[in-house]
């Protein structure tokens, strides 16, 4: 797999752990799950081991990559990182030793800013006074719905540089949602084959509260049978604000 990455609010992907196992409504559709299937099929090496069938899949089991840690040292050119696309580094089957080796591999590349997203910050709340914490590190939550919104309290515990929420796929809304402590705010519909269909007001809910509280709001996608199915545009404008950076927290008009 390229490091290179085509979802829209990071550069790059590096993955020391693939595999994971579902917890919430938001991994009905998991498109990690089902890439890793592919990829076991056509040989991929790091998705050789099968998961849970309950719960994860073929090629899906949680697996650490010791021989994937170097990765970012050989990069040459400063870029933004999204870690572990394909896993959850905060799984309770990864290893708190290895979760430090990810974590020190970060701070000993200061070049790169890294994107952390999990489904279980309970965990990283624990272990956050174990890990280094330095500002090029990133960490969020996925949030998609209000019966999941407890993970942002726990966000709300960990020392990152930068707290962020994905909501995606955006499930229900999430009017009047607390954005206390939170840097960035990412949201967008599932795609798929078995997609569900996002509504207009639950993304102009989470938008809105973004506007209210200062909070850089990006927006994916409207989701569909293919990722850019619908477009991106919300409103006649494209969202595509970013945390500390003031020359791109400015919606685009969208052109008709």
């Amino acid at each position: 797999m390229s490091d290179r990455s085509r979802i829209e609010w990071t550069e790059a992907t590096w993955n020391p752990v693939t595999g994971c196992d579902r917890v919430s409504a938001g991994c009905d559709n998991c498109y990690a799950l089902t890439l890793a299937r592919r990829l076991k099929a056509m040989g991929a090496e790091k998705y050789q081991q099968d998961g849970d069938p309950r719960t994860s899949g073929p090629g899906f089991a949680v697996t650490i990559h010791p021989g994937s840690l170097d990765q970012p040292r050989r990069w040459r050119s400063p870029r933004t990182v999204f870690v572990n696309s394909m896993s959850d580094l905060f799984h309770a089957k990864v290893p708190t030793p290895f979760v430090r080796d990810v974590f020190q591999v970060m701070s000993d590349t200061p070049q790169h800013t890294y994107q952390v997203l999990t489904k279980r910050p309970m965990r990283a709340a624990r272990i956050a006074d174990q890990l280094p914490w330095p500002s090029n590190v990133w960490l969020g939550v996925s949030i998609e719905g209000m019966g999941v919104a407890k993970r942002a309290d726990h966000l709300r515990r960990v020392p990152a540089a930068v707290r962020f929420l994905s909501c995606e796929p955006l499930l229900g809304p999430l009017d009047g949602f607390d954005l206390t402590g939170i840097d960035w705010v990412i949201a967008g519909g599932e795609s798929g084959v078995n997609h569900r269909p996002m509504d207009i007001r639950w993304a102009r809910g989470i938008r809105d509260g973004c506007l209210q509280a200062g909070v850089p709001f990006f927006f994916k996608q409207w989701g569909g049978r293919t990722p850019k199915s619908l477009g991106r545009d919300l409103d006649g404008q494209i969202w595509d604000q970013m945390p500390a950076s003031t020359d791109l927290c400015q919606p685009r008009r969208v052109a008709r």
